[in-house]
């Protein structure tokens, strides 16, 4: 490990238990935080997740949040009446920017997020996880209010596999870490790269292009470096993150997606082919079957002339 990354890690990684709330409360003053949840068939999940927010930390005379929008990505099920019941204000992805034809993917609607938010701070949380904490908010909003050096914070934690400790995050470590340590040594000290839960200042994501897909954790996170350097980079831990997991296929869909994002930020070149075959046993043996591998970005919001006039009013 650099020494720089050696010296970042005491200098940069904290607990939640080191900024108790009280203490964020006295900072925020006239900070304003929204947390987004991008939502795609979570109905199982995303009330309990927005209610432990609306209870832990919009009440009281000083909120810790401002505002909680879930954006709905085109759900077949019941997310976005869950979501609602349950106090957060819920955005149809389609209706945000709708000159723009929305694409799936995550980093998409992610992009389109800081279109219908108006915190100084926007932290994700993604909506599938299990017993919830609203120590997740407060772990990564917390260095944001207390120092303000410090402009993009993931989270670290526990992915338990079922019942096998640390197994989970498969791709981290059989794709991100080994491409972060190996192009971007400077990143190797982040626990959890492609952690959903991280927060940043608006004035920093409105200057990043955003990944449509899977690909949008690695891109923000390495363009962030780039940006603003390492030390305004921070993660806290705030314990254990459970979560629903993808099959074997979709993990390796989600591989090439990395791996494309970060080959394009290595080159700016063109994929010789931008598509991923993997193999299911059908009736007469293994049958191929070809997805795209995501090859679109969504440009800094800041160049979009509906967010700028937004601003300007």
């Amino acid at each position: 490990m650099l020494d720089e990354v050696e010296r970042w890690l005491a200098r940069r990684s904290w607990s939640v238990a080191d900024r108790p709330l009280g203490r964020l409360l006295a900072a925020k003053k006239n900070t304003t935080v929204s947390v987004v949840l991008p939502a795609l068939n979570e109905e199982e999940t995303v009330g309990e997740i927005v209610s432990s927010i609306r209870d832990a930390l919009m009440s009281g005379p000083v909120p810790l949040v401002d505002e909680l929008v879930v954006i709905d990505s085109a759900s077949s099920d019941r997310t976005a009446e869950v979501a609602a019941a349950a106090g957060a204000r819920v955005v149809h992805r389609d209706a945000v920017l709708p000159r723009i034809p929305a694409v799936p993917g995550k980093g998409d609607v992610l992009w389109r997020s800081l279109m219908v938010t108006t915190g100084d701070i926007v932290c994700f949380v993604d909506a599938d996880l299990r017993e919830f904490s609203p120590d997740f908010v407060v772990g990564i909003v917390g260095p944001l209010l207390t120092d303000p050096e410090v402009q993009f914070v993931k989270a670290m934690y526990d992915r338990p596999l079922g019942s096998a400790p640390a197994q989970g995050g498969r791709v981290t470590e059989l794709v991100a870490r080994p491409l972060l340590n190996l192009h971007w040594p400077q990143l190797a000290g982040f626990v959890q790269p492609l952690g959903g839960e991280y927060a940043a200042r608006r004035s920093l994501l409105e200057q990043l292009p955003f990944p449509v897909g899977y690909g949008v954790e690695l891109g923000l996170l390495v363009d962030a470096l780039n940006l603003v350097g390492l030390d305004a980079l921070a993660q806290v831990d705030v314990g254990t993150r459970r979560h629903r997991h993808q099959d074997g296929q979709a993990l390796g869909r989600m591989a090439a997606t990395i791996y494309r994002t970060a080959q394009l930020r290595l080159a700016r070149g063109h994929l010789v082919r931008p598509e991923l075959t993997q193999f299911v046993r059908g009736e007469h043996g293994f049958e191929p079957r070809d997805h795209p591998v995501d090859t679109e970005e969504r440009p800094p919001m800041r160049e979009i002339g509906e967010y700028a006039a937004r601003r300007a009013a």
